[in-house]
């Protein structure tokens, strides 16, 4: 089942049977601003007073507003607003993300929260394998979270798209990968969980979790990296997550570069995680050095310092080229590392960047992500959610 995402109007009506897309406008607006009073809505969103009092209330007893105290606005006068915001206990979902070496299930919020997380890895990805790591995961979570599970919106999958033709990069046989060409990966976890299923690329997942959570608050355009064992991307444009016609649009881990022996590659061939591992395998560390201590790589500084520094220039490449076809305000990047790694690599780009020729192109701002390693799973997680309560 392919993810939709929702694009309505940003205004409202007032007419009546439109109550489920008013409804989801004012959440919107709440779950972007936060805490807002009625007032405010109605301001914001074009709806008249009365249709946004009735579906704060409508909402509120539903459970998944929470009214707070009064403020009394200085200098006004008249009745003290009461801002509502999103209620956490209101609405949970899961987000599966299904990588080329590890997959990773967790529970989150109505607000994005990540409250619980299961990971296992291998060394490549198999259909049973997985599929048995998520019927014990999902009990597991359920389980340890035992009021959560009559408020669960569905289960989000992630996962790279055509994941059968990865046998080089992930180094698997090809009779057991070609098992992913005939999987519905979603109608599986459906079956698994019992809930309803929704599936996106792993990188637009991510892209999802940064324009949701992340800095999508301060910016309507922005083109994102991710850099787990391969590079992946995605695009937000005029304030909505951009999949484009057959749902690939941000593809940048396929924009052509140098390979640095005169020939052309693709991105994901020089600017991906996997090329680390590499590096730390000839070394003499275990094939699953990175993923045993995803947040601290301080014993491979030097490693990691000599794979900045490449992955820096491919990336401020990629991005020189991504706006000359997009005019996005900025660029962020995020992937499966410690917070200093990601902080490095951005400074590295930026410095990379201003070497790189972009005569007739307007620079973008090279910013850090926000959302972290778990964005793929955190963003899929967010699909149910926003699908049911949301307007993109």
């Amino acid at each position: 089942m392919a993810s939709r995402l929702i694009r309505e109007s940003d205004s409202g009506s007032n007419q009546s049977g439109l109550r489920d897309q008013n409804a989801r406008l004012v959440m919107r607006y709440i779950r972007r601003h936060g805490a807002l009073a009625s007032a405010e809505i109605a301001r914001r969103s074009g709806l008249s007073a009365q249709t946004v009092s009735n579906i704060i209330r409508s909402l509120e007893s539903e459970g998944l507003l929470a009214r707070h105290a009064a403020v009394k606005e200085e200098r006004k006068v008249g009745k003290p607003l009461t801002p509502v915001s999103l209620n956490p206990a209101g609405v949970y979902s899961l987000g599966l993300n299904v990588g080329r070496r590890a997959a990773e299930l967790v529970l989150v919020d109505f607000a994005g929260k990540r409250l619980d997380e299961r990971l296992v890895t291998y060394r490549y990805p198999t259909p049973d394998g997985v599929s048995s790591f998520l019927e014990g995961a999902f009990r597991e979570i359920v389980d340890s979270w035992p009021n959560v599970a009559g408020k669960l919106a569905g289960i989000g999958v992630a996962a790279p798209f055509e994941l059968w033709n990865w046998l080089q990069q992930v180094d698997a046989p090809e009779t057991i990968m070609e098992q992913w060409r005939s999987l519905d990966i979603a109608a599986r976890a459906s079956e698994i969980t019992g809930l309803e299923a929704v599936f996106e690329n792993d990188a637009t997942s991510a892209c999802v979790a940064e324009h949701l959570l992340g800095l999508g608050h301060e910016l309507s355009d922005f083109a994102y990296f991710f850099l787990g064992a391969f590079i992946g991307g995605g695009l937000v444009l005029n304030g909505k997550v951009f999949t484009g016609r057959s749902g690939n649009a941000g593809a940048f881990g396929s924009l052509p570069v140098p390979d640095g022996s005169g020939g052309v590659c693709q991105l994901l061939d020089v600017a991906s995680l996997y090329r680390l591992q590499r590096v730390l395998t000839d070394r003499g560390e275990g094939p699953d050095a990175l993923r045993q201590n995803p947040d601290c790589w301080s014993s491979f500084r030097s490693e990691v310092d000599a794979w900045v520094a490449t992955t820096a220039m491919n990336l401020a490449l990629a991005t020189a080229a991504v706006a000359a076809v997009v005019d996005v305000e900025a660029v962020l990047v995020d992937g499966a590392f410690p917070g200093w790694v990601r902080t490095r690599l951005v400074e590295r780009t930026r410095e990379s960047l201003d070497v790189v020729d972009l005569t007739g192109i307007v620079k973008p701002e090279v910013r850090e992500a926000t959302v972290g390693r778990a964005a793929r799973s955190i963003g899929a997680a967010m699909l149910p959610i926003h699908a049911q309560y949301f307007m993109s």
